[in-house]
Parts: C-alpha cells; structure tokens; sequence
C-alpha cells in the first residue's frame, strides 16, 4: 500500500468513528493522522483529496436533512486533520533569527 491509500483506510476508520458522538478522544485520531501524514511526507493535498472522498462515501448514505451536521462534523474533523500542516507551515514562515 502507498501512504494514500494507508492514509485513506485510516482516515475512513478515524472519521467514522468521530461521527456518531463527535468525542474529543475521537477527533484527537485526526490530529495523528494529520501528524502522521507531516511525518510521512503526505502532501497536504492528498490529504484534502483523502478527506473529499471519505466524505463523499458518508454523503452517499446521509439523509438531506442530516447533511449540515455531517458536514459541520466533516469540517471540524478537517481542521483538526490539518493542524499539524498549519503548524509546520507556521514554523518554516518564522524570521530566522541571528545567533551570537
């Protein structure tokens, strides 16, 4: 398997899991897999790839009327997924500053 597609099966596993109760332990699986993906050498947008099919498969399935918590839930998943991208971007944009 490639890291996309380890990245895809765990992210199905991780979001589907975070969906039902949207627990703090569940959404902290994001977080690693957003870790893991930095670590990896995942691309950021693979991992927004990743996210848009998984979401799509759960779309499938979603009633109309369910479709605004699902996709509040989704983001949320998202942004915690990609926080760790958000964290080294923030650290390569820092001044270097000048040792003594």
């Amino acid at each position: 398997m490639t890291g996309v597609e380890d990245l895809t099966r765990d992210y199905r596993a991780a979001f589907l899991r975070y969906l039902p109760g949207r627990s703090e332990a569940a959404l902290t699986l994001g977080y690693e897999l957003g870790r893991r993906a930095v670590v990896d050498g995942v691309s950021l947008l693979d991992v927004v790839q990743v996210h848009h099919t998984v979401l799509a498969e759960v779309l499938v399935d979603t009633p109309a009327e369910d479709t605004p918590a699902l996709s509040s839930a989704a983001a949320a998943f998202l942004v915690e997924v990609l926080s760790t991208f958000d964290m080294a971007h923030r650290l390569q944009e820092r001044p270097q500053t000048p040792r003594r």
